[in-house]
Formats: C-alpha cells, structure tokens, sequence
C-alpha cells in the first residue's frame, strides 16, 4: 500500500479495524509500530529508543504516542476481524483517493469506505479495488475507503461478476438489524398508534427489554460504521460515518445512561418526559437502532446502483469470445482457448462467429458487424489485406485470418483499460467539492453542538432529551454522502455510455473540458481523408488508349515505393492489367521515375521530368490545372519521347466528412485544417467541406506550435489526427482526439479516441461531455440544497432523528439515479 508522508494524508496498513495491520519491513527500511506504514530510517522524521531498540516514525506524532505508553504498541493487538476471501492477485484502492492502496481487503484509512479491486484490461493477473469517490485509493482486497468510508469497487470489471462480499455482508446486517428494530419500534412508538391491539400493555413492557434488543443492531449491525468513523478520527479525515457513528452512539448511550440511572437522583428531570423529576426517562433506543438500519438500507441500495455503472466495462467483456480456431500447418484445425492464441496464428472464423482477436483477413470476403465497438450499425465489408478486431461479427462468409495482437493488446482490451482507467479518474470540478468537504464534515458538528446547546437552555419540558434528538438528527441528516457521489458516479456512467458509442475518454478531466471547446484544429490525410491514395483519373494523349497508359505507368512504378505508386499500381490490378516487368528503373528526385516497360521507353512524373527530354505538355495543360484545382495529384507520362497522357491520384475525402464537418458547425465549434500538403490540394478540400481556415504546408514539428498561438488567443482548441506527426500537437492541445484508425502513438497522446475515426463521433463525444457536466451540476445542486435546507430544518427540531435518517439515504439515492439516467440518453 503506498501512502502519503504525513497524517493529514492518512496512514496505510489499516485494514478498516481500530487496530494497524503492520507489514514486515523490507531490507534497509523500518516500520512505524504506531500506524504500521513502512519507513525508511535514512529519511524517518522521527526516532526513539526503548529498551535498547530504536524506533522510526513516519512523523512527530506517532512519536509522541509511542513514548506516552510504548507497551501499547508493542504488545499484539487483538485481530481484526478476517476480511472476506479477495480475489487472486488483487489489489485494491479507494474510488475517493486512488493514493491509498491495499494488498488485502480494507478500509481507506482516510475516508473509511471499503476498498474496491482495480487493475487492467483481461485477462487480468492482479484484481484490484478502488473507492467508488476516490479512485486514487487502491488495495487488492475488499475493504472500505479511509477517506469517506464507501466499500472499495474492483477497478478492473470482470465478465463473470462474483458476489460482493460488501453488498452480502451489508445485506445481512440490514435484514438481522431489520428484524429486531421492527419490535424495538412497536414497544417505542406503538403507544401513539390509535387502535392497536394490546397498546396499553406496551407501558408494561420494562425499558431494559429495549436495551436488549438495540444492543446487536447498533454494536453488530452498525459495527462498519464504527470502525470507519475510528479510521477516519485517527487519519484526521472526518466523513458521513463520523458523523454517523456519533449520532448513533449518542442516542444510544444517553439511553443506556437513562436505564441505568433512571431509579436514581443522578438523571437530571431535563431528561425525562416531561421534565419532572418522577417521569419516567425519554430513550432513544429505536432510533438508534432505526437510523442503523436505515443507513444499512442505503448502502445495500447505493451498492447495487454503483455496480450498474460498471455493465458497459461487462457488456465489453462478453464480446470476446472464449476460444478461437486455429489452423494447423498441416490444414487441421482446432479450437483452443484464447489464451492460446499467439501472434502469427492463423485462425478461421465461420459465419455468425466472433472474430477471437485484432488481424488481417488472408483469404475469403464477409461483412463485418463492427457496431459493438464502433458505435455503427452499419457492417464493413472484409477481403483479404482488411483489418479484423477481435469482438466483431462476422457475416455470412468464411474469413481466415492472421492473428496480429492478442490478450491484452487488442483493441477490445484497451477499450476496457481507457474506460476503466476514466471511470476512475477526478474531474477539475471534483477540486471544488474537495475544498467545500474538507470543512464542511468539522462545520456539521459545531452546528450539532450549537444545536444541542440552544436546545437544552431556551427548550421546554424535558429540554435535555429534545436537545439531544436535535442535535443527533442534525448529524445525521448532514451526512456528506451525496456530496460525494455527485461527481464520481456522473464521470462513471458517463466515460461507460461513451464507450458504447465507440468514443473512449482517457480521464475526466478530457471528459470536461471538450465541451468548453471552441476550435477544433483537424489533420487532412487520415482524418479529413481516408489516408490511403488512390488512382482517379486517367487522361490518354492522341494516340494512346488508358489501359494501355495506366499498364506501362503500373510497370514502371512496380520499382517505387512511394505511395502514388502503389495507388497506380493497385489501379491496374483492379482493371485486370497486371503490370509488366521494368528495366533500368531510374528515380529522378523530384521530379519522378524513368525505365524501359515491354521495351519502350516511359516517363512518368511532372511537367520538369518531361521538360528535360524535350517534351510539351501544353495538349494536356488545361486538364492538368483542373485536376490540381482539385487537389488530385497529376503526373505526366511519355513513351518513347511522346506525351502519352497524364494520371491523377487523390486521397478520398470519406464519406462522412461532409456531415461531419456540418454537424460541428452546428456545434459552433471554429474548424481549422492543418496539414503538411500543398496549399492547392489542402484548400481543395477545404472548399468542399466548407473549413473555416486552412494553414498548409506545415512541418510535423510546427503543428504544436500553431496549437500554441491559438491557446495563447484565448482559444480552447481540441486537436484530432491519426499519425505519429499528430501526437506533439494532440498533446499540446486542451484536447487531444485521435482517430482509432491512426497509430498507438497518436491514441496515446489524447485524451479522446474515436474507434471508428469517424469525425461524427466527435459530436457525440461533445453532446456526452455537456450531457455528463449537467448531470454533476445538476447532483452537486441536489446535495447541496439538500443539506442547505436540511440541516435548519432539523436544528430548529421539525425532523426526528428517524426521518433525517430515511432523507439522508434519500439524497444519496437521488444523486445516483441521476447519474443513472445517462445511460438512457442517446447522442
């Protein structure tokens, strides 16, 4: 578990109890027999000798503690209760402060939730848990938060979701804390219910039969809350179960206080119905025991809520299939589990099957249904050379193809990895609600105190039992869950339903910030374009047929490796025109490439090529400037010293650019193109999409720096691309969105990735983005109007202690439905 430097951060090695589990050192390091956090001697804050031995500190104040009575420390504590089992290999963290992580079930030692498994894409080899408000609390076991208390979540979601061992344990502390509160309320209340049978018995039954029937519900039923509000006193991080833990515990200790003392002068007559000194005393048994139970049913409710945010993180799961079938060098095939499966392997999938990991289709043709990742309904044809990833549906063909990437680097594994990691992360907003919690917990109690104080001198009969029931209900009915949940859950279901829609946002914070975007800065090629060259013109001069041109120019550029050369090449292919052998193949830089084709003597390049063997072009002049105008590529070509016509290459604008293009205008998002093409070809394209600004011919390097003038305009830009150049300048930006289609490294330098590189998706992106920030301003109100208006309401002693109980699980439960309804939404 790594921890913080100082208390103000929390101490790790507490596993939820009021006792630290210490670790065993490793070499040349100590450990603090006070907190139990491993210490490095060479750099300890403090020191002290006992009995000869010398002791090392994480700080003053542990020190402190350890000289006013060493034997305390150094005598075994009793055990803690056994966590429940943890999943093999976990670790687990706080989903409210993912620094604290454990290798066991836990609770956070700051807030007190219990501990959720975190970890990578499957198949994961160590499970963690993370605080469902605190991502950066981690331990590899269950256990609770030590900030706010919640019960730590896996990070890492798995497909075959196992009983939560905090929702079964909370479960049966609810119904056995259920059954005894139910008679424990009859005995209490049942007096003031007209028409009940046997109500003037009730008077008869003694007070002690109370005390015996709340005793398990608030010390056994409730014993969680108990233990994180220690955790949280001793890591000076006050939560809703401090406050919690001492409205019970008031309630229930005056009314023990009041049994024991009622036969006696010692109970004062403030404390007794109405205040006369030969009343008897008022008890507050059930509702301790009531307030128990109710929170109990609020954290078994908000519990199953929290697991549902993580359904998409499973639904991507299912994709995978479980076993794959591989085809055996000598034509056999077998189906072996996916684990097995290794690059290089080749691998058939029938019809209607799940393509088993990301490859490239070597023989036969299908449509693929991509929608489960992509977001589009719409299913790709696949041929050989097509890309294939692992999850998809195959057609109604047969494919065979060549594994390329496998476990955990498909990209079905790495959707899950950025979406967990997301869902994990802080928004900037969360800072606000940081600040705001940090006082607002010590701020609650001095209201309790005040409460009680103006209660028990300006109140009437029995005016010490008021203020108290007062004061508890304020504590209860302020407790800070809400506020808490207001943001994580939001980011959760928000960064989930994103993925389904094949947008993964890598953090919150890229989650909140592209909807405050007013620029959007877009690459050409790979983006705007397919990316991939391709023959679209071909113009014979007098004398010249085109297949008889485009053959000879296929033979010549047969030697090349430039990219114009594989789209003349392919072009023939695709015209039945395999191309001819080449001989004394030339490369003029520059200009182009010469040699001898079928024993003639071709050219092919620009208007300089054929300008230096004497040749005009002036015939095709006219059509060479409109094809440019265009933004198509043109070379020339001349055989044996004669212009034989010219062919024009051109990277596709894809389909959905235009639509795209128009539908981020609506989003009054400004479009500039930067790319590294000629002026003429990029403001071709420009013109049929309808850009705002082009700036070209830019050097890989310089695209950051144009992102850098616009920020230092006061824009704030998003950058999207597909390439290697692109990733200075996706880093640059406020936000970075890489095309799936593009490299690792542009993916990994954004903090958006569009799986399908599909411009359009950017707009679903930036409706989830406002949709997911509505939703936490909109919880954030609720929480806080909720304890705005409350907490007068029960001060001034409108709400029973009871009633604050059953609103403050209320609140908590609006707050998570909200967050819920995200992904009902569509974008």
């Amino acid at each position: 578990m790594s921890h913080p430097e100082d208390h103000s951060r929390g101490h790790g090695g507490h596993s939820g109890g009021l006792f630290p589990i210490i670790p065993p050192p490793t070499a040349g390091s100590a450990v603090d027999p006070v907190c139990g956090m491993t210490v490095d001697p060479a750099t300890a804050r403090a020191s002290y000798v006992h009995e000869g031995q010398t002791y090392y500190f994480c700080c003053p104040s542990c020190k402190q503690r350890f000289e006013a009575d060493p034997q305390r420390y150094l005598a075994p504590a009793p055990a803690p209760p056994a966590p429940a089992p943890a999943a093999p290999g976990a670790v687990y963290t706080c989903p409210m402060h993912p620094e604290v992580r454990e290798d066991h079930p836990a609770a956070c030692p700051l807030c007190g939730m219990g501990l959720e498994p975190v970890g990578g894409a499957p198949p994961a080899t160590k499970l963690e848990y993370v605080c469902p408000m605190h991502p950066e609390v981690v331990s590899d076991h269950p256990g609770t938060c030590p900030k706010c208390g919640m019960a730590l979540e896996p990070r890492t979601v798995m497909l075959e979701e196992g009983p939560d061992p905090e929702l079964t344990d909370m479960s049966r502390r609810f119904a056995i804390g259920l059954v005894l509160s139910l008679p424990l309320l009859v005995l209490a209340m049942g007096e003031m219910v007209p028409g009940l049978p046997g109500r003037h018995l009730l008077e008869a039954v003694p007070s002690w039969v109370q005390l015996v029937l709340a005793t398990p519900v608030v010390f056994w039923a409730g014993w969680p809350f108990f233990v994180r509000a220690a955790a949280s006193i001793v890591h000076r991080s006050l939560n809703m179960f401090t406050l919690i833990a001492l409205g019970v515990g008031a309630a229930y200790f005056y009314s023990l206080a009041a049994v024991l003392l009622a036969p006696t002068e010692f109970l004062p007559a403030g404390f007794r119905m109405h205040g006369k000194p030969d009343a008897p005393p008022m008890l507050y048994f059930e509702s301790a025991a009531v307030i128990t139970v109710l929170v109990l049913l609020g954290q078994v409710l908000e519990i199953r809520a929290r697991s549902r945010t993580s359904a998409a993180i499973r639904r991507l799961l299912g994709l995978a299939p479980r076993t794959a079938r591989v085809v055996r060098p000598d034509g056999g095939e077998d189906d072996v589990p996916l684990e097995a499966v290794k690059p290089g392997d080749l691998l058939r999938v029938r019809p209607g099957e799940k393509v088993p990991v990301d490859g490239v289709v070597t023989e036969g043709r299908s449509a693929v249904d991509e929608s489960m990742i992509s977001g589009e309904p719409i299913p790709v044809e696949k041929e050989p050379g097509s890309r294939l990833l692992g999850g998809t549906v195959n057609g109604t063909g047969t494919l065979l193809m060549r594994a390329e990437r496998v476990g955990s680097d498909t990209l079905l594994a790495h959707i899950v990895r950025m979406v967990s990691e997301a869902q994990r992360s802080r928004a900037p907003v969360q800072r606000l609600v940081d600040r705001v919690s940090a006082y607002f917990v010590p701020a609650v109690l001095l209201v309790a105190l005040l409460t009680f104080a103006a209660w028990a001198v300006w109140g009437g009969e029995g005016r010490l039992a008021q203020a108290l029931a007062n004061a508890v209900a304020v504590l209860i009915i302020a407790c800070p869950c809400a506020l808490g949940l207001a943001t994580p859950m939001a980011i959760m279901v928000g960064t989930g339903r994103g993925a389904e829609s094949g947008v993964l946002f890598r953090n919150a914070e890229a989650l909140e910030i592209l909807q405050k975007a007013d620029t959007l800065i877009v690459d050409k090629t790979g983006t705007l374009t397919e990316g991939k060259p391709r023959l679209v013109d071909i113009e014979p001069a007098a004398g010249f047929s085109a297949d008889e041109l485009l053959r000879l120019a296929a033979g010549l550029e047969r030697g090349s490796e430039h990219p114009l050369a594989a789209a003349i090449v392919k072009g023939a292919e695709a015209k039945g025109l395999p191309p001819a052998e080449a001989r004394d193949f030339q490369a003029v830089t520059g200009k182009g490439v010469v040699g001898v084709v079928e024993g003639r003597r071709v050219a092919l390049g620009n208007a300089a090529l054929l300008a230096d063997q004497g040749i005009r072009v002036d015939a095709l002049q006219p059509r060479l400037e409109a094809l440019r105008a265009e933004g198509q590529t043109v070379m020339l070509a001349a055989v044996d010293g004669r212009l034989a016509g010219l062919l024009a290459v051109a990277d596709p604008i894809r389909d959905t650019s235009p639509e795209a293009i128009q539908q981020l205008h609506a989003e009054g998002l400004r479009i500039i193109m930067v790319t590294g093409d000629s002026r003429t070809t990029a403001e071709a394209v420009a013109r049929r999409l309808g850009i705002d600004e082009v700036i070209a011919e830019v050097l890989p390097q310089d695209k950051g720096a144009v992102v850098k003038r616009l920020q230092e305009e006061g824009r704030i830009v998003a950058m999207a691309g597909d390439g290697i150049n692109d990733a200075p300048a996706l880093a640059q930006a406020h936000i970075g969105i890489a095309m799936g289609t593009g490299t690792d490294v542009a993916m990994e330098s954004a903090g958006v990735t569009l799986v399908q590189g599909d411009l359009r998706a950017i707009v679903r992106a930036r409706r989830l983005s406002r949709a997911t920030m509505r939703t936490i301003r909109q919880n954030l109100f609720l929480a806080f109007i909720y304890n705005t208006l409350s907490i007068p309401i029960a001060a001034i002693g409108i709400l029973t202690p009871v009633l604050a109980s059953a609103a403050m699980s209320l609140s908590s439960l609006s707050v998570v439905g909200n967050s819920l309804r995200l992904r009902r939404q569509a974008f």
